[in-house]
């Protein structure tokens, strides 16, 4: 059988994000987006078996049981923490674990601007961080949390699907709530949180009517609200906010957007050229009276000209993210020109 912990060694040693496992595979590991596989016998029924019980936590089997895929976290002592989903295929276990860097990296580490900054010095209102899986989302708000962790003297409430980052406390008060274990829902935990004096309120991802209708409670009632979605832009991340509610209701959500949005931060990572890693690319948008009225009117398209027009307030289109990273010869023309197509937009700024 292979020793688990062995192999999450190994593979964070080789700086992979993620690993998988499953049968008739060598272990695989995903390092700077591309998929390795590791050498050795590939695995076996018997072998996805023993690892799943090694890892599963006894209060999860039930769940995975049930509906044959569940998360959950994993440590290993002196290395790190595990994000893992545990699903079904083809009749037998498979598994997907992400690897939690120990330690919560500054804007800077991550190669984030400065100006992001700027989000953590609000009183209240919604911001929102979002990208497909694997940008780095998680990454970003955890870097955001920790600067008022380390600034303010806040209640700090997140809400995670597991938990992913440790938060010490510092000067704020950091409680952390694992979706499953502490609470039994984002909706019924954001409820909950509400009733908890905070300040600061982190939602790990507004997956449903319910969540994102109590987060935009929670900012309109004086709380700063950090939120994920999967979304590629500003624009359709503001949209797919209001096309969650029924038709009746959308102005109202559009007017009640419109007045507590502090802004959205939309990211993708790219190869690094000639080099290890990956380069971010971001689209920063900060809610301005011109963005709240565009978004109070529905003209949700307009917005990447405000963004295009914005550049003194730290705003930036994905697009000229992107070209600055191959300007500055972070990232290969060829990824460039691939983005551009994939986007079909322009490639200049």
């Amino acid at each position: 059988m292979f020793n688990i912990d062995a192999l999450l060694r190994e593979a964070v040693s080789q700086d992979a994000s993620d690993i998988h496992l499953c049968e008739a595979q060598p272990p695989i590991f995903r390092v700077y987006g591309k998929l390795v596989r590791r050498g050795g016998m590939p695995l076996d029924a018997k072998d996805m078996e023993q690892l799943l019980h090694a890892l599963i936590p006894d209060d999860k089997r039930v769940e995975y049981e049930k509906h044959h895929d569940v998360d959950f976290s994993y440590s290993v002592g002196g290395l790190g923490r595990f994000r893992v989903n545990a699903y079904m295929q083809r009749g037998t276990p498979a598994l997907a674990l992400r690897v939690i860097p120990v330690r919560i990296l500054g804007l800077r580490d991550l190669g984030l601007p400065d100006v992001l900054s700027a989000f953590c010095e609000k009183p209240h209102g919604l911001v929102l961080v979002t990208g497909p899986t694997g940008s780095g989302k998680s990454t970003t708000i955890a870097a955001l949390l920790d600067i008022i962790n380390e600034r303010y003297e806040k209640h700090i409430v997140t809400l995670e699907d597991p938990i992913e980052f440790l938060h010490r406390h510092k000067k704020s008060v950091v409680n952390q709530r694992e979706v499953g274990a502490d609470t039994g829902s984002f909706a019924r935990g954001l409820r909950a949180a509400l009733r908890q004096d905070p300040d600061v309120i982190l939602v790990g991802e507004m997956r449903d009517l319910d969540t994102i209708a109590i987060a935009l409670q929670a900012a309109e009632t004086g709380h700063l609200v950090f939120a994920t979605l999967h979304t590629n832009d500003t624009a359709s991340t503001i949209d797919r906010v209001v096309d969650v509610f029924p038709p009746d209701q959308q102005q109202q959500v559009r007017v009640q957007l419109a007045s507590t949005l502090q802004g959205v931060v939309a990211q993708r990572l790219f190869p690094r050229h000639e080099a290890a890693g990956r380069a971010v690319a971001l689209e920063i948008l900060f809610t301005t009276p011109a963005v709240r009225n565009l978004i109070r009117e529905g003209k949700t398209h307009q917005i990447l000209s405000v963004i295009q027009t914005g550049g003194k307030l730290g705003m930036c289109t994905m697009e000229a993210s992107v070209k600055e990273l191959q300007e500055q010869g972070v990232i290969s023309l060829e990824v460039l020109q691939r983005f551009v197509q994939d986007r079909g937009a322009p490639a200049g700024r």
